[in-house]
């Protein structure tokens, strides 16, 4: 049905204006001058003619085929718009007008009835406060926006932003590249960014989709479009927004450490969306994306005239984690041949001030011919002997031949503008500075192993005991909503298959000598208490106790501990354990995208420290074995000095198995295990402090 927003037969303007100082004539001319070939046809109660067209007075009167409205009326008449369109056979209604939920209840309760009509109707609707769509190979335009539209492209825009769409049109001429699509997305009452990222994927122009986020609808739904549309085209994301605001209403580690923006981040990696930093960046990977061919591998050549400019490019290089392609005998050989004895023939190739056109292209081609170089960064200021637009202009029949991406690194202004100009109309992408190329490049890197990784099918936890945590679950639901007790949560764990050290409840000294004596010294005793969620910091944890009088003296310090924690209901009494690593795993339930895991250094200092990572769940191994490797608690796993290689497949195991505890009980809103002790390599791992919260009614 969105064939009637994509490829209208017939487009109405309802408030279409003959004041070229109302939108309505904006939009009305920006049709005309689009060069849109279906039916067009206007409307408003004033009559008349508007660029030699009827003005006609009502919906009503309007001839076939009308399959699309652009309403831009005042917003209490937008209603009344609607339940015309919907009468007359409008398939979808594009509501340019402002004036809805952003302005508060009002707003909101108007919005509300439109959908409520627009549903009725079986009519889809974008916005309100959307400026249009657009698309310049159909060709039509919707929008308002001043001219010149867009100049042709491959590059898909979605935005909820209707300002950025308006700053993008402008800027994308002016830096040469062009759009295939644009749609304002405005307060998505009605089609979301997740629902239309597949029908502008489906276009044959679109190479490159970007997207300007406020956030998304339908957060697994939208991963799990967007995960299909990354197997077939690049999508590069700006999530605004993301300062951490915390969350509500959460006391774990987990919960503080979870922001919106990590969130994002994991739903984007699991969808394969390039995330960008700002606006720049943005379209800086969008045209790599777009016009260069993907890199074997993450070897760079650097070419330049110049050695400041080549140790800035190796620099940023580093820094994105690529590396300097080791040229080979043949290829040294060939450039000394071209070349002044007084060039650096190893990469970064510096080719002096006095290259030109003849120097530039046959290096280009020598490092491009070499099995060892994936691609080539190419730094071009205005040479002093000759012009960059000359350079350009050998440069370009060597990059149109190649199977491998070449960007460049132009640098200047007023001289490098013919230079710029070249580049651009052959698809060779340029940067101002080598450091912008040289994040173009990682990103070609990044999207080339990620297609190239294998498919692989989400980890599944160890066997859970179904009946044992629905019945743990219901019955601390119906005692005590929100955390767990101690005992509780260990025992909801041992059921999901993580194991746990044994010991258990002690209410007493006696009971603690006791159950010690059946453990086995060294023993650690913990504090229970529904006040204290962070035990340490009432000092609630004592460790290594050796004795029954240690033991005493240990269980009296946490009694009087929880003085400032009412609510003492005894101590957990554990084993101690040896010849490990603590990590922290961690699941969330995030409101937009479910389940949430966390993984990293465990212990007291975890926020401190801040070295945790994110994934969504399910995990594949892929992604459980990049979460792990993201951290330095993952890495040191391989092993650290004096430490042993830790149980990494054990550790994956409990992470899949928080994973699917979040997936089939959404009871249970966090779950985390700090500290969770990772054994030496083969002999597992042990969860020797969980939580565990469930989600209000």
């Amino acid at each position: 049905m969105l064939k009637a927003l994509f490829q209208p037969r017939g487009v109405v303007v309802v408030g279409a204006s003959r004041n070229p100082a109302k939108l309505g004539y904006g939009v009305a001319r920006n049709l005309i001058v689009s060069g849109y070939r279906g039916a067009l046809h206007f409307v408003n109660p004033g009559g008349g003619t508007l660029f030699d067209r009827p003005v006609h007075l009502d919906l009503a009167s309007v001839p076939d085929p009308v399959d699309l409205a652009m309403i831009i009326i005042p917003a209490a008449a937008v209603p009344q718009a609607l339940e015309d369109c919907g009468q007359r056979g409008v398939r979808v209604a594009i509501i340019g007008s402002g004036g809805f939920r952003e302005i508060g209840p009002v707003g909101q309760a108007l919005e509300t009835r439109c959908l409520e009509i627009a549903r009725r109707h079986g009519m889809r609707v974008l916005g309100p406060n959307s400026i249009g769509f657009l698309d310049t190979h159909l060709p039509i335009d919707t929008s308002f926006l001043p001219l010149p539209g867009p100049t042709p492209g491959d590059v898909a825009f979605l935005s909820h932003s209707g300002a950025i769409c308006e700053a993008v049109i402008d800027w994308a001429r002016g830096q040469g590249f062009g759009l295939s699509q644009l749609l304002s997305l405005g307060n998505q009452m009605d089609l979301s960014e997740s629902e239309l990222l597949p029908e502008v994927a489906s276009d044959p122009h679109t190479r490159v989709i970007a997207l300007y986020l406020e956030g998304v609808s339908q957060g697994r739904g939208f991963v799990e479009n967007a995960l299909r549309v990354s197997r077939e085209k690049p999508v590069v994301a700006l999530k605004v927004g993301r300062s951490s605001r915390g969350r509500a209403a959460v006391a774990s580690h987990t919960g503080a450490l979870a922001g919106d923006q990590a969130a994002y981040a994991a739903a984007f990696r699991k969808a394969g969306i390039v995330q960008a930093e700002s606006s720049e960046e943005t379209f800086d990977w969008a045209r790599a994306l777009a016009w260069c061919p993907l890199p074997g591998g993450p070897n760079v050549a650097v070419l330049t005239n110049a050695g400041g400019p080549g140790a800035l490019a190796v620099d940023a290089l580093d820094a994105c984690g690529l590396q300097l392609a080791d040229l080979s005998a043949k290829t040294v050989e060939g450039l000394k041949e071209l070349l002044p004895p007084a060039a650096s023939l190893n990469n970064p190739v510096d080719m002096l001030a006095a290259a030109g056109p003849a120097e530039y292209g046959g290096s280009l081609r020598l490092l491009l011919a070499d099995a060892g170089v994936h691609s080539v960064l190419l730094i071009l200021p205005p040479p002093p002997m000759s012009t960059a637009a000359d350079v350009a202009g050998a440069i370009l029949p060597v990059v149109r031949g190649a199977s491998k991406p070449v960007v460049v690194a132009l640098m200047g202004e007023d001289l490098i503008v013919n230079a710029a100009r070249l580049f651009r109309q052959s698809h060779i992408p340029d940067y101002r500075f080598p450091e912008r190329a040289a994040s173009a490049l990682k990103v070609l890197v990044e999207r080339a192993a990620w297609l190239a990784a294998p498919v692989s099918e989400p980890l599944r936890g160890p066997a859970v005991e179904r009946a044992a945590v629905e019945g743990l679950l219901r019955s601390a639901g119906e005692s005590r909503p929100g955390f767990l007790s101690a005992p509780a949560a260990e025992r909801l764990a041992a059921a999901c298959g993580i194991p746990t050290p044994g010991g258990g409840m002690v209410r007493s000294p006696k009971e603690a000598v006791e159950l010690a004596g059946r453990v086995g010294y060294p023993v650690a005793l913990k504090l229970v208490s529904s006040a204290a969620v962070h035990k340490s910091d009432v000092g609630g944890v004592r460790l290594g106790l050796m004795d029954a009088a240690a033991l005493k003296e240990a269980f009296g310090q946490l009694a009087q501990a929880a003085g400032s924690a009412d609510g003492f209901e005894g101590a957990l009494l554990q084993p101690m354990l040896s010849g490990g690593q603590e990590v922290i795993v961690g699941m969330l339930r995030d409101p937009q995208f479910g389940p949430l895991l966390m993984f990293g250094s465990g212990g007291l200092e975890v926020e401190g420290l801040g070295d945790v990572s994110f994934a969504l769940a399910p995990l594949t191994l892929a992604e459980a074995n990049a979460l792990l490797d993201s951290t330095w608690a993952g890495r040191k796993l391989a092993g650290y000095r004096s430490l042993a290689a830790g149980d990494r497949g054990a550790v994956v195991q409990t992470l899949a198995a928080l994973g699917q505890l979040g997936i089939d009980f959404p009871q249970v809103a966090e779950a985390e295990i700090n500290p969770l002790y990772v054994f030496p390599e083969g002999r597992g791992v042990c969860a020797l402090d969980v939580r565990i919260r469930l989600a209000p009614d």
